[in-house]
């Protein structure tokens, strides 16, 4: 893959697209009353969402569509590994905290890894959204886009769901745990 395009090629496109409809069509109750062909024609308009998707595909995301925006007529893909996405896990939440680190620091970051991948974190409001279409991160934890005033308190927020509640807590945004990655939002 040339990262420098972020262009797939006709083969990598094709094994994508086939993983994709294959997660759309076994997981319906995700988007009840979507059409593959709708979805699949938008992709084929932009290009460049497939890279961010294969980006999601090959650290273990799984993503699938979660929803349709009538407004602006864009699908929403969300990261619907079971457990936090296996490719993107010991990373802090943002390069300041992965700077502030005076040992053992991480590869990268989650903010790092999510601008590079052209997608976003989910919030607070997404990861519970997420979660009502089954049970993400039962043994696992994800990052969560995190306020600018908890951030400038050096703190990040990270979500689970344990005992059939969704839980959110803080860290420190330099801490990273071997269990512990973040799930990504795309809008085609």
């Amino acid at each position: 893959m040339n990262n420098n395009k972020k262009e797939l090629s006709p083969e990598q496109r094709e094994e994508l697209l086939r993983a994709l409809k294959a997660r759309f069509e076994k997981n319906m109750n995700r988007h009840k009353s979507l059409e593959w062909t709708k979805v699949q024609a938008k992709l084929d308009a932009y290009a460049e969402k497939l890279w961010s998707l294969n980006e999601m595909e090959t650290t273990g995301g799984e993503p699938d569509v979660v929803g349709h925006d009538e407004k602006t007529g864009q699908y929403i893909f969300y990261d619907c590994s079971a457990e936090s996405p296996k490719g993107r896990r010991s990373v802090c939440y943002d390069r300041e905290g992965l700077e502030s680190r005076k040992e053992h620091k991480p590869e990268n970051s989650a903010i790092d890894m999510a601008a590079a991948m052209g997608i976003e974190l989910l919030t607070e409001e997404q990861y519970r959204d997420l979660q009502k279409l089954g049970n993400f991160d039962t043994k696992t934890s994800s990052w969560l886009k995190t306020s600018s005033d908890i951030r400038k308190l050096g703190g990040a927020i990270f979500a689970d769901f344990r005992y059939g509640n969704v839980f959110v807590y803080h860290n420190g945004a330099e801490s990273y745990y071997a269990a512990r990655a973040f799930r990504g939002a795309l809008r085609v």
